[in-house]
């Protein structure tokens, strides 16, 4: 299913959404990677950041996430902690994690790590 109808569905079934806070500093900082690179207009940048602070999401801030973002980066190997936050939410909350970093979920093939879902 695509990125575009799984969403139109969620909206649909009221379905809660979860990200760690982490969630808007990475939005910005690719939207400003992509302004600095001059492959999207600064319009086009502030256009999608207003779209994007206004998604049904509720933003995640619990201390212990960090703790657990640390155990997971080191079980799965990664070679950051921001993939392990979004993992350690889902973990925590015990929910399926969907993403489109394609990287990230083929890297946790070889663990079989069944909650998280990747969507092209």
């Amino acid at each position: 299913m695509s990125l575009t109808a799984r969403w139109q569905k969620w909206m649909a079934d009221e379905v809660n959404l979860v990200a760690p806070t982490l969630l808007f500093y990475e939005v910005t900082n690719a939207l400003y990677q992509q302004q600095r690179n001059n492959v999207l207009s600064a319009e086009t940048i502030w256009e999608t950041l207003e779209l994007y602070l206004e998604l049904p999401i509720a933003l995640v801030n619990e201390a212990n996430l960090h703790v657990k973002a640390h155990e997971i980066a080191m079980r799965y190997n990664l070679p950051a902690t921001y993939d392990a936050h979004y993992l350690a939410l889902a973990e925590w909350m015990e929910i399926d994690l969907f993403t489109t970093d394609m990287r990230l979920v083929n890297s946790l093939k070889p663990f079989k790590v069944k909650w998280v879902k990747g969507i092209e």
